[in-house]
């Protein structure tokens, strides 16, 4: 079966759970933004987890179907329509051949998953199907899809329509969201008073807010402890000698704007981190679109890891919910 894209929406690419294993050569993990969202997907249509599905950016496409197939959308909150027809989101539902699936106007969250029965199964690149533009790797031809595409899937019809995930196992950012913060390795370069000051005041999301990096404003600048700056390090204060990079670590150039580094960011460079937002958050993030309100919140390891627990635990209950 194809997918026959007959509007690509904004910013849609085939997107799984990842290419594992590259990060030390300098290729990002990419996949799904909100990879919660898209384990949802794919259990409701009866995937694999990291099945390869669709994840489009606060505008859906419009697919035409030229076999049947069971279908789910999980993440953002968008009207879904199978010829005209409201579905229900966070829920399977069944489109025929020559059927058509598009979207009306976004209401909340910022990225959607379409996940369809069998996946889609175009080519692997690195182990993934997952697009990365910068580097040509998976996708259709190392791209975000267009019009006129044809996206293979595999044969599965899947389970039917009327399997759904309970509300309170959709996550979902608050207002103000809330992104939980473990300290690192640069956090001593700060003063006392601006580290908490980091924690204290209300941020929110800039324009500039993308795959590779979501940029934070509206916060006090940050204050350095004054040093020499060592031999190979920028005259900036907040330069260091070239350091790694982990998923959620926050650079702040010039210590005036956070940045949070994402699915596709570089895996090392000159800028200090203050810490990494903890990895049960990361979906989160996806979810934020620009000028939303958010705090900061300084964790420890134990809570990272108990907050890790939760979410593993909340995946579980979808799985049991499904059977």
């Amino acid at each position: 079966m194809t997918l026959k894209i007959k509007n690509s929406g904004l910013a849609t690419s085939i997107q799984d759970l990842g290419r594992i294993g590259y990060f030390h050569l300098g290729i990002p993990l990419s996949g799904a933004m909100d990879r919660y969202a898209l384990r949802a997907a794919n259990m409701l249509v009866g995937n694999d987890e990291g099945a390869a599905c669709l994840e489009a950016v606060f505008m859906g496409p419009q697919i035409e179907f030229t076999k049947s197939a069971t279908v789910a959308v999980t993440g953002a909150n968008i009207p879904i329509k199978v010829d005209g027809e409201l579905q229900d989101p966070w829920s399977s539902f069944e489109i025929n051949v020559g059927q058509t699936l598009s979207f009306d106007f976004l209401q909340s969250g910022a990225r959607i998953y379409i996940a369809v029965s069998g996946g889609i199964t175009t080519p692997e690149a690195l182990g993934s199907r997952s697009t990365y533009p910068i580097g040509s790797l998976g996708g259709i031809e190392g791209r975000a899809i267009q019009a006129g595409d044809e996206l293979p899937t595999g044969d599965s019809r899947g389970p039917g329509a009327g399997r759904t995930v309970p509300e309170n196992l959709r996550r979902k950012p608050g207002t103000p969201a809330s992104l939980r913060v473990l300290p690192g390795l640069y956090w001593h370069r700060l003063t006392d008073e601006s580290g908490a000051g980091f924690f204290e005041d209300e941020w929110e999301v800039a324009p500039e807010a993308d795959r590779m990096g979501y940029r934070f404003k509206g916060g006090r600048p940050l204050e350095f402890v004054e040093r020499e700056q060592p031999f190979g390090a920028g005259s900036d204060p907040s330069n260091i000698v070239d350091g790694c990079y982990s998923y959620g670590s926050i650079q702040v150039p010039g210590g005036t704007e956070p940045i949070v580094l994402h699915r596709d960011a570089v895996s090392g460079g000159g800028y200090f981190t203050l810490g990494a937002i903890i990895s049960a958050d990361m979906d989160l993030i996806g979810q934020l679109q620009p000028h939303t309100p958010v705090k900061f919140e300084k964790v420890d390891m134990n809570q990272a890891l108990e907050a890790r627990k939760e979410r593993r635990s909340m995946l579980a209950k979808i799985r049991e919910e499904l059977g």
